[in-house]
C-alpha cells in the first residue's frame, strides 16, 4: 500500500517538481552571473540591438508594479503554489504537458521568491527593445519568462481542449 502511494505521489507530482526545479536552478544561477559580473543599472549586449542584460532590482511585481509590495508577495506565492499542487493531483494521469506548464508556473513563483526572501527585491536582468520604433520592454527574469511560458501553454491547451470539446455547428445547405 505505501509502495502504491509513493508511485502514485511520483506519477502525480514527479514532473511537475522536476519543471520547477529545474526552472529555479536556471533562474538562480542565471541572476547570480549577472549579480557578479554587471553593477546595478549597468548593461551588456547579449543580441544587439534587441536584448540586452541591464542589472535591475525590484521590489514589484511584474513591470515594477506594486513596489515594496512585502508580505502580499509571500501571500500570493504560497496560496498559487497550494493550488498549483492540489491542482497537479486532481489533473488526468496521461495529462502530463498541463503538468510541465504548471512545474514551470511554480518554479517561476520560487525563484523570485528565493530572491525576496534572500535580499529583498528581485533581480532583474532581461531587457527586450526595439530601438528603431523606441519600444523599450520591462525589464524581467527566468522566473518571468517561465511563468509566462507555463500561463501560455495552459491557455493553449486550455483552448484546444474547449475547441475539442464544443459541439460541431451544420449550417443550413
Amino acid at each position: 500500500m505505501l509502495l502504491h502511494q509513493a508511485r502514485l505521489f511520483i506519477k502525480r507530482l514527479g514532473l511537475l517538481l522536476l519543471c520547477a526545479g529545474v526552472a529555479v536552478l536556471i533562474d538562480q544561477l542565471s541572476k547570480a552571473q549577472v549579480e557578479r559580473t554587471l553593477l546595478l543599472g549597468e548593461s551588456a549586449d547579449f543580441l544587439p540591438p534587441l536584448l540586452t542584460w541591464t542589472y535591475v532590482q525590484n521590489t514589484g511585481a511584474a513591470f515594477s508594479m506594486l513596489q515594496n509590495g512585502g508580505p502580499v508577495f509571500f501571500v500570493l506565492a504560497a496560496v498559487a503554489s497550494a493550488f498549483i499542487v492540489v491542482y497537479t493531483f486532481k489533473l488526468p494521469e496521461k495529462d502530463q504537458l498541463s503538468r510541465f506548464a504548471l512545474g514551470l508556473i511554480l518554479g517561476g513563483i520560487t525563484g523570485n521568491i528565493i530572491d525576496r526572501i534572500r535580499q529583498g527585491y528581485v533581480t532583474d536582468f532581461i531587457h527586450f527593445q526595439i530601438p528603431s520604433i523606441s519600444f523599450s520592454f520591462a525589464v524581467f527574469n527566468g522566473a518571468d519568462s517561465f511563468l509566462f511560458i507555463g500561463v501560455v501553454i495552459l491557455i493553449i491547451l486550455s483552448l484546444r481542449r474547449e475547441q475539442k470539446a464544443a459541439p460541431a455547428i451544420s449550417l443550413p445547405s
